[in-house]
């Protein structure tokens, strides 16, 4: 599919041939047509509606959840169950009469904002009734039950807000189930699911963004599915630290290579929104490695035995074990996509190298011994590796995103290893000056080339 971009910079282009002259109006009408230069103008209207629909559905339901307390203790409960249910439905209704069967665009896009109102009435719902009928419990289980009731509503309507607005309600339910973790007595079915929280996710956020075709999407729920991931894995780790630390720096070291490996190897699960699953693959290993190279991090960490888990937890390992047996699979598919014998080209060639050292690096800084100088030295070598990478692709392709995200890297790194270590002052001016230096012949050595290095 064209991006809209690129059919304004064409639509841009055709206006300056047509008036040199060097095409003509039928020519201009092929494109236009072929092209849909008309819609470009509403389309980017559209969107902006879209945004002042959801700012306002926001506010609107703010006020709604302000004008309901502000009166709470004067009504009776039977006429606040009346009220609640009553804005409910007819908030939904309308919105979704708008939507699916507008006469005009601006209707389907009132019924959307509408439909929002709808999903945010009914975390208010929620809570108000939970309070009403003296039913209390953890944050985290309204924001669980309400990001499901809003899953419902966007399988139902095929709505992509609807979506992320689940993702994010389950964002918060996990932030807030992991600041109150070791203070919960509850083994109910929500903890059940806050702690199986990726799996969850897994199942039914990815497929409802391929059936909206959503890339926002997609992307939302896979960070929320490798952060759940990673969180719910760092309390598995402590779990086993219990035993031993064989098995509990066995899951650490699983866990940092899951995560980057099944994203990578997405292309070869599905074709569709593989690019974006890489990019957030390299995203994470990016932030891991740069936060990993610090020296101090290292010298200043041990496990700690204060705050154990309780062993009912030890569950959470049934995800690591699934989201495993996803990365060999999608590894296995991934070396067929361009050939039928299995085979992996170079750039995943060296992800999956890099992927696996800085699995190996904290097995073994767990197992055997701290790597207090070896650690920083070798994922500073591992973010090295990848900036250059990036910068190596950059410049095949002529993508100005990967060839300014690598040349940031590089200078990151350059920047806190000449601000962590006791260097002099001139030492480090003279290294930052070259730095800059650098940065300004490269980035003018490629935005002169770019146009070549595409062609």
């Amino acid at each position: 599919m064209v991006s809209e971009k690129f059919r304004h910079q064409l639509r841009q282009e055709a206006n300056q041939w047509r008036s040199e002259g060097h095409i003509d109006p039928q020519f201009y009408d092929y494109l236009a047509d072929r092209y849909q230069f008309n819609e470009l103008e509403s389309s980017a209207r559209n969107r902006f509606v879209l945004i002042l629909l959801g700012l306002g559905s926001i506010l609107l339901g703010l006020a709604v959840i302000t004008f309901v307390a502000a009166n709470w203790q004067v009504w009776t409960r039977e006429f606040k169950i009346i009220l609640l249910l009553t804005i409910f439905i007819a908030v939904n209704t309308t919105g979704f009469y708008f939507w699916r069967y507008p006469r005009q665009q601006w209707q389907s896009r009132i019924g959307q904002g509408l439909l929002l109102l709808g999903s945010l009435l009914l975390g208010a719902n929620i809570a108000l009734m939970s309070q009403m009928f003296h039913q209390s419990g953890p944050i985290y289980q309204l924001y669980l039950v309400w990001g499901f009731g809003v899953l419902a509503m966007a399988y139902s309507l095929r709505l992509t807000l609807l979506g992320m607005l689940t993702g994010i309600l389950w964002a918060i339910a996990l932030w807030t189930y992991h600041l109150d973790y070791f203070t919960l007595a509850d083994d109910s079915l929500w903890t059940l699911a806050a702690d199986h929280l990726p799996l969850i996710a897994t199942i039914s956020l990815i497929p409802l963004a391929h059936y909206c075709q959503s890339r926002w999407l997609f992307g939302l729920s896979t960070t929320l599915i490798t952060a759940s991931l990673v969180s719910n894995s760092l309390v598995l780790t402590q779990t086993f630290l219990q035993a031993n630390y064989w098995s509990a720096a066995i899951i650490a070291g699983v866990v940092t290579i899951i995560p980057p490996a099944v994203l990578w190897s997405y292309p070869g699960i599905q074709r569709q929104f593989g690019t974006i699953a890489q990019n957030i693959a390299i995203v994470g290993l990016s932030v891991f490695f740069y936060a990993a190279s610090f020296n101090f991090l290292w010298r200043n960490y041990t496990p700690s035995l204060t705050e154990l888990v309780p062993w009912e937890h030890s569950t959470l390992l049934l995800d690591l074990i699934v989201f495993t047996g996803v990365a060999i699979y999608g590894w296995w598919k991934f070396g067929y996509i361009n050939s039928s014998t299995w085979r992996i080209d170079l750039t995943s060639t060296v992800m999956a190298g890099m992927i696996l050292i800085s699995g190996l690096t904290i097995w073994w800084n767990l197992q055997q011994f701290p790597l207090l100088i070896f650690a920083p030295f070798i994922f500073n070598v591992l973010l090295l590796l990848l900036a250059v990478g990036l910068l190596r692709e950059a410049i095949n392709t002529g993508e100005r995103r990967g060839f300014w995200f690598g040349m940031t890297l590089l200078v990151l790194q350059v920047f806190s290893r000449t601000m962590e270590y006791n260097t002099e002052l001139l030492t480090k001016a003279i290294l930052l000056f070259l730095c800059g230096v650098g940065v300004i012949i490269a980035g003018l050595w490629f935005e002169r080339n770019v146009k070549t290095i595409s062609n």
